[in-house]
């Protein structure tokens, strides 16, 4: 059990029966007395809710682990994972990691979130390295500043670059945006 004083970002409660993760904390006082307003996320389905606790009252902690996980390959429905402690293999669908998904290649070492043995989810890295496999040829003279064309990358995701970014080029995507951060090396 924690205590509502010792609720921050990034712990993991069970309030309910449901395994949520805490986005934000505020500390409220009122006349009567401090209440906490807390944002938390669903680690099972995803989305957020807000809730208020008073001062003082306590929570059921929710042992979640992070361990690292190699994907290994995919199909249309399932992906498989390999511990890289254990070396064990787990199979997870599709549904559970979408929103991960147009960030993983074969081989791409991630931190899987673990609650006993279910798994609740994938953590990535703030930006991945993915190479263009396809894109249209900047036109020469349309240099407008701040000109973008969209490009396919390994994973088939569409990103918005630069128009200067050819097939072939490695480049770096943020995994939150889903958006162009840098050019790492030429094709």
């Amino acid at each position: 059990m924690i205590g509502t004083s010792d609720l921050k970002k990034g712990v993991s409660v069970e309030v309910d029966g449901t395994l949520y993760q805490i986005v934000e904390v505020h500390h409220v006082k009122t006349k009567k007395s401090a209440v906490y307003r807390v944002k938390m996320r669903d680690l099972r389905g995803g989305h957020i809710i807000e809730r208020s606790f008073n001062a003082g009252e306590k929570l059921a902690a929710a042992r979640v682990e992070r361990r690292p996980v190699q994907y290994l390959f995919g199909d249309d429905e399932m992906c498989t994972f390999m511990n890289s402690e254990t070396f064990e293999q787990m199979e997870v669908s599709h549904s559970l990691i979408t929103d991960s998904l147009p960030y993983l290649k074969e081989g791409d070492t991630v931190q899987a979130v673990l609650y006993g043995t279910e798994l609740l989810g994938l953590e990535l890295p703030a930006a991945v390295e993915l190479r263009i496999t396809e894109s249209d040829p900047g036109v020469k003279g349309d240099t407008a500043t701040g000109a973008t064309k969209p490009a396919t990358l390994e994973t088939g995701h569409v990103v918005n670059v630069p128009l200067f970014i050819n097939p072939g080029d490695l480049i770096k995507v943020s995994t939150s945006t889903g958006t162009y951060i840098e050019r790492i090396a030429n094709g």
